[in-house]
Formats: C-alpha cells, sequence, structure tokens
C-alpha cells in the first residue's frame, strides 16, 4: 500500500516512466553531514551540508534515459517523468507494502556539534606533530553523513532505506635532510561517531607519523623480480584494482575484462576465495540494499581459483541474463546506478602468516600499498608501495623507500603460493566513470613468488 506524498508521487513518477521500458526507477535522496579539517594547529574548514533531490531512469533495449532535479517538488518530478517517458504511460503497477531498512544502530551521527569534531581533530593532529621533530606537516581530515532514501520501481518495490557513514584520516609529511616522506592513515565505516567508542584517534595519528619517520631512515628500494610478501596490513589494494574491477558486469559486457568469457575457468591459485560481502556489519561498503532496491547479499567470485561469477546491476544483469547481485550503486541522486563493489576480499587461508615470511628467505615484504593504475582488459597493473621492508633469511629486515609493484593481475592470482590466516581490512572510496562510493578491501597476508618490483628516484 503506498501512502504519503513522497511516495505516492514516487508510484505515479515511475507509471510514467515504465512506459514501453524494461526497467524503471526514482531514487529519491537526503542527505546531511559534517566536515572538518584541521592543519597546522588549526581548524582550516568546518562545516555542515544538505543535498536533496532525485533521479529517474528508464532503461530500453537500446538506450537509457536518465536526469535528475535537486530539492524538487512533487510538480517538478512528475514533470520530469512525464518528459523522459515522452507521455507513454504504463499498465496499472501493482504496489508492494514499502520495506523500511535501517541498517545500523547506535548514537546519531549528528550528536557532536562542530566544534566538539574540531577538537577530537585538534587532539589527532597534535598527536601526531609531536611524535618527532622531524614532523612537518599533519593534516587530519573527518566527514560524516546520514542518507535517507526513498526508491521506487517499475515492479512494485518501494524501499526506504537510513544509511550512515564516517570517515577519519591522518596524512603526515616528515622532512630529514633531503628526504621527505609521508605517512596516511585512516578509519571508516557505516556507522556514526560511535566508531571512536573502539577507535582511538590519536592511535591513527601515532601511526601515520611513525611511518613517516620510519621511512626516512629507509633506504632506495631495490630494482628486479624476486619474491613478494603482502601483509594483511597492506589491505585490498591489488584485490580491488588488479582483479575487482575486472568482475564488475558493464566492463565485462562491454568487451573491457580480461575475465570475459572465463566462467568456470581457473583463474587463480586454489588457494584463493574471492567475495564481494555487503552485508558484513559495520564495513565501509555495507548496506541493505543497493541503490537500485535490490537486497544485499555476499557474492561468490571465485572459489578455490575457479571463476563463478561477476557483480551485477540490474540492468547489467539484464543484459548478461544473470540475476543482480545487489551491487548497483550510485554516488548520489544525479547520478545513474551502475555496477560496483562493496566490501571485496580474498578469504583467508590455512598458513600462519609467520610461517609466510619464515618461509621466504629474500625479497619484498609490502606493509602499505599505495596509488596504481590498472588496466581492466589486459589486467596490467602498477602498484605504489607506501611502506615496505626487505625480507632477510625469513625475517623483516630494513625498511627500504620508492618501490613500486608491476605485474598482470590475472597471472600474479594464479601464482600466489601462500595465503595466510589472518585478513585485514582497508576503507576507502572508489572512483568509476566520476562517481565515488565508500568501499572496504581486504587480503590475508600473500605470497607471490615473483613479482617485478621497481624503484623511483631518490628525493621524496
Amino acid at each position: 500500500m503506498v501512502n504519503g506524498e513522497p511516495m505516492e508521487t514516487a508510484a505515479l513518477a515511475v507509471k510514467n516512466l515504465a512506459g514501453g521500458a524494461l526497467l524503471a526507477d526514482l531514487f529519491r535522496e537526503s542527505s546531511t553531514g559534517g566536515y572538518v579539517t584541521v592543519e597546522d594547529r588549526k581548524v582550516e574548514e568546518a562545516g555542515t551540508f544538505v543535498s536533496c533531490g532525485a533521479g529517474l531512469r528508464a532503461v530500453f533495449r537500446d538506450r537509457v534515459l536518465f536526469s535528475h532535479a535537486s530539492n524538487p517538488s512533487s510538480a517538478a518530478i512528475l514533470k520530469l517523468s512525464r518528459e523522459l517517458s515522452g507521455g507513454k504511460k504504463a499498465g496499472g503497477i501493482k504496489w508492494r507494502e514499502p520495506v523500511i531498512a535501517n541498517p545500523s544502530s547506535g548514537e546519531n551521527i549528528f550528536q557532536p556539534s562542530l566544534r566538539e569534531k574540531a577538537k577530537l581533530c585538534l587532539r589527532a593532529e597534535k598527536t601526531a606533530r609531536g611524535f618527532d621533530r622531524r614532523v612537518r606537516q599533519v593534516r587530519v581530515s573527518c566527514r560524516d553523513f546520514v542518507r535517507e532514501v526513498l526508491l521506487a520501481r517499475e515492479d512494485g518495490l518501494i524501499v526506504i532505506e537510513s544509511q550512515k557513514g564516517i570517515y577519519f584520516s591522518v596524512f603526515v609529511v616528515a622532512t630529514g635532510g633531503k628526504v621527505t616522506q609521508t605517512g596516511y592513515e585512516a578509519v571508516g565505516q557505516s556507522s556514526g561517531w560511535e566508531i571512536f567508542d573502539t577507535v582511538n584517534p590519536e592511535e591513527i595519528a601515532l601511526t601515520a607519523a611513525k611511518r613517516a619517520v620510519r621511512m626516512l631512515g629507509a633506504r632506495k628500494a631495490p630494482a628486479g623480480a624476486m619474491p613478494v610478501v603482502l601483509s594483511s596490513s597492506a589491505g585490498g589494494t591489488m584485490i580491488h584494482e588488479a582483479v575487482g574491477h575486472g568482475l564488475e558486469g558493464d566492463l565485462v559486457g562491454e568487451g573491457y575484462s580480461a575475465y570475459e568469457g572465463k566462467i568456470g575457468k581457473l583463474v587463480a591459485s586454489p588457494l584463493i576465495t574471492v567475495m564481494d560481502d555487503p552485508t558484513l556489519s559495520g564495513k565501509r561498503g555495507s548496506y541493505i540494499y543497493d541503490d537500485e532496491g535490490t537486497i544485499a547479499s555476499p557474492t561468490l567470485l571465485v572459489e578455490r581459483g575457479v571463476l563463478r561469477g561477476f557483480l551485477h546491476s540490474r540492468r547489467s544483469a539484464a543484459k548478461e541474463g544473470h540475476a543482480p547481485t545487489g551491487n548497483g550503486r550510485r554516488e548520489s541522486f544525479a547520478h545513474p546506478p551502475i555496477p560496483r563493489m562493496s566490501n571485496t576480499f580474498i578469504a583467508p587461508g590455512l598458513s600462519d602468516p609467520g610461517d609466510i615470511l619464515r618461509s621466504t628467505k629474500s625479497g619484498l615484504y609490502v606493509t602499505r600499498m599505495g596509488g596504481g593504475e590498472v588496466n581492466t582488459l589486459s589486467g596490467d597493473f602498477v602498484f605504489e608501495v607506501s611502506e615496505g621492508f626487505m625480507i632477510e633469511d625469513g625475517e623483516i629486515g630494513e625498511p627500504v623507500r620508492g618501490a613500486t609493484l608491476a605485474g598482470n593481475g590475472p597471472r600474479v592470482l594464479l601464482e600466489i603460493d601462500m595465503a595466510g590466516s589472518d585478513l585485514g581490512f582497508a576503507p576507502g572510496t572508489c572512483g568509476k566513470d566520476g562517481q565515488g562510493v565508500p568501499v572496504a578491501d581486504a587480503q590475508p597476508t600473500l605470497r607471490i613468488p615473483e613479482l617485478v618490483v621497481g624503484s623511483v628516484s631518490e628525493g621524496t
């Protein structure tokens, strides 16, 4: 039973949109949030934001119509839906009882005042700056939001969902002689300020400062092919960038994935199982319903080395003859939904992480990954190493700086010969087609018998 003005408007708009369309939906959003940035012992910026609008979409066999309006009235939404449809209405739509989803509990994200938020960030900045005299710059940022969504679609489904999230980060620059190094650490969850009931912001700041200062004493990384052990603390950059994007249904369907046509085939070591799971409690990429109204569920992508499936939105699933996986996501009402990762990870293996290190006589031990570039069609990648150490007779040796990792994602997955029993998550924001969405990535400790390690020039 559809009731209330927003739902009545949504129902009428979707009826307008759905005439002759395969898929049609309205995504109405109201978001509020706050942000604080502290640098050089003072608050650089602080404020709140409000965003409200609706996006309307109709999917036909040969085209997609999409438009959006900021802070729209019911009259504006209905006018927009009529313009998109060309005046062709759908037949009767049997509307279901609205589904109301509240994915997280705890204190309201906006309970702390901006002053209180600023005080927390200033404490973290002071902690990082006071760690070592060589710390020259500290930037602490925090951003939180609450998002209220109303989604209606052509099959009669209406979903009302409340989401919230927070991201807290510390960036440190340290200088010693002619060498400048950086350290970064962040936490993020699909929760509010209750994150700081279990996370100490000063510890986050110390981790970033220690990383920057430690790398000042690091020697230049050696170059060449060598064994590489990726610690679980490195997060899931490798799985997200080198593999995950190639498993998104739109890229597969458009011929831009190295995994096209490989369902049921061996694409990784039998030690490797890859999952995408938006149902994980509190992770940054978690939700109950995706932005098309598909209920979230774990998706098995690779099972013991065998490719089992891809990540699909409703549109990509319909094109490929598959069921949607609950991965149709959008940055906001102003963006159409596309297949996106949520919480993507390589499942833990059976090896003790310490044994992996001890069984590797020499090589590179990576504890933190940086940015990089990936070609999803070929799978080739180049990643920066933010923090790495040489492996010397099975033990962690001296730190090295300026290392890069170059290889091919599918080939690296096949060559992994040890997978740890641990699992380390890292929060992030994934960019694709001009949209950013919150995600989390994870992996256990992994050993790659041979990978090309590069070394950037000295100086930074």
